[in-house]
């Protein structure tokens, strides 16, 4: 039995420790994939160029641990801009073939390429005349003889002792998914705003479409001052905005400044208490950085880190105050 506490492994093993176990681990699944890349030539390419040719969709298949490779690879495809989606081998002869079409391409994926359930789903895929691609670790196989493309994602060993649970050889058909991937996304010239089309909900997305104009504060939610008012007003205004800032108007209403905190603070290393009686044009900064409404938050932020400062004017056609945003608001919704 294994020793509790000790980290020993059972006996038998030469005295390796489960740290010496995943260390062996981790050393076969990264040979797994290095030796991928020395096995690539043209038929990656061509890989490549049939799903980049394709004018369906990608449909991803395979059976067990493989399927669940295939999901993942169908779903890093769907998000890097090649349509695609996972079927599952078995329930394609029960209706689910109904969502494969001519202009479709297939990538099943089995190590052996021998698998009963890929093996029955071929034929009624070609009755498609779609092009089939096969992740195999066998080239020699049923499947990727009947294939249009072969791609070898054999392993020299799988990474566990008794050499057949599926892990280096999972991991190198994920890699391979991975692979084609990002060559297609590539081929396609696609950039960060693009990807950003298909995770509007992430944090890259909210860095390319939340706009100034949908997180600033507005309305009664605005700290306004006028130009003589008192800094005693002033302060009441800022602390119960909470904003750290008002924003200084003329009598038309047009900006003419901004108090924050930092003012305030300097305010009172200069006048001491009599500071609360000055008016606000005394104490302000004038030519406040402002920022047009629809600009994106992350140009906000942008300018924000340039300046050192925490919270932008949005002023309208007529430079009168249409919104204030401040660095908290951007931070919160993950856009950095």
């Amino acid at each position: 039995m294994r020793e509790t506490g000790t980290g020993k492994c059972r006996p038998g093993n030469s005295g390796e420790t489960i740290l010496d176990v995943a260390k062996k681990v981790l050393h076969t699944e990264a040979e797994a994939v290095r030796a991928l890349a020395e096995k690539l030539d043209s038929t990656f390419q061509q890989a490549v160029d049939v799903i980049h040719d394709t004018k369906g969709r990608v449909v991803v298949t395979g059976m067990g641990k493989s399927g669940l490779v295939g999901k993942k690879i169908a779903a890093t495809l769907a998000s890097t801009g090649t349509p695609a989606f996972f079927l599952h081998p078995a329930e394609a002869g029960h209706g689910d073939l109904g969502m494969v079409t001519e202009r479709d391409t297939i990538i099943a994926i089995s190590n052996s390429g021998e698998t009963e359930e890929i093996l029955n789903l071929i034929p009624y895929l070609k009755r498609f005349r779609v092009k089939l691609i096969s992740l195999t670790g066998n080239t020699q196989s049923t499947l990727a003889k009947v294939s249009d493309v072969a791609l070898d994602v054999s392993v020299r060993e799988e990474a566990c002792p008794m050499g057949i649970v599926p892990t280096a050889s999972t991991t190198a058909a994920l890699a391979m998914g991975d692979a084609i991937a990002v060559c297609l996304l590539v081929k396609r010239g696609l950039g960060e705003k693009d990807f950003a089309q298909f995770h509007p909900w992430g944090s890259i997305g909210k860095k390319f479409f939340v706009k100034v104009s949908d997180l600033m504060h507005t309305g009664e939610k605005l700290p306004l001052i006028s130009l003589d008012a008192p800094m005693s007003q002033a302060v009441i205004e800022m602390s119960s905005k909470r904003l750290g800032h008002a924003i200084v108007t003329d009598a038309d209403g047009k900006i003419c400044g901004v108090l924050t905190d930092g003012d305030v603070r300097r305010g009172l290393e200069k006048w001491g208490g009599t500071l609360f009686s000055l008016p606000a044009r005394e104490v302000m900064t004038k030519n406040p950085k402002t920022i047009p409404h629809d600009e994106l938050a992350a140009k906000a932020l942008s300018v924000m880190e340039n300046f050192s400062i925490t919270a932008l004017i949005v002023p309208d056609g007529e430079q009168r105050p249409l919104g204030i945003i401040h660095l908290h608001d951007i931070l919160r919704q993950g856009i950095v």
